[in-house]
């Protein structure tokens, strides 16, 4: 195939018109290519021209480069909000096993640098003083407790005989029912750390509704 008989492309061109428009040329060039005549097999040229058209922009308007634009409609408050919740603490002899506010009969209990509680933990003070937080947070933002769903995960010691007493103490510190607080505990089949009795988790799943 014969390459382009002529390509000329012009030097690319700002051009600021007035106060309030800017006009911009990017680039415009003409050339020509052969095209092939399949019926009489003779080679013809046709003339391609191109052009890009000219772009203007209001002074009025002035976005940086890297900076998005904030729009000036105020975000639409969300019917209902979900989040997860993950914590892990070594259990070391010496300290107490405190549980969703509720003290634990063991052997070994969590270090940390409050009162080791993984369900309700804050540093410095009583768990207790966090979630009364939270939950004050929660109604300054118009939101209620839907639901909360945690898992424990722990080798020992067995929670069935405590599991009433967590769940009845989280109830009375979030201000609900508690038909709406689900708690379970599993243990972790003797693998890691968790199932050598050396650390305990939690997982915790809340729902917030909108008022």
């Amino acid at each position: 195939m014969a390459t382009p008989s002529s390509f000329a492309p012009s030097p690319i061109t700002l051009t600021r018109t007035t106060a309030t428009n800017k006009s911009y040329t990017l680039f415009s060039f003409s050339c020509s290519f052969p095209r092939i005549d399949t019926a009489r097999r003779n080679f013809h040229l046709r003339s391609i021209n191109s052009s890009v058209s000219t772009v203007s922009a209001a002074a009025t308007t002035s976005i940086e480069a890297g900076v998005s634009p904030i729009s000036a409609t105020p975000s639409k408050p969300l019917p209902f909000r979900v989040g997860h919740g993950f914590d892990l603490h070594r259990l070391e002899p010496g300290y107490p096993l405190i549980i969703g506010g509720i003290n634990i009969p063991h052997d070994r209990g969590c270090e940390a640098h409050s009162d080791g509680d993984v369900l309700l933990h804050l540093e410095g003070c009583a768990s207790s003083a966090f979630i009364k937080e939270a939950v004050k947070l929660m109604h300054e933002a118009g939101y209620e407790l839907g639901n909360l769903d945690v898992t424990l995960i722990l080798q020992r010691p067995k929670l069935s005989p405590h599991k009433e007493a967590i769940k009845a103490n989280l109830s009375a510190l979030l201000e609900v029912d508690p038909s709406v607080v689900n708690l379970k505990a599993k243990s972790h089949e003797k693998i890691d750390s968790l199932g050598e009795n050396g650390s305990i988790a939690v997982h915790t799943v809340v729902l917030l509704m909108r008022k």
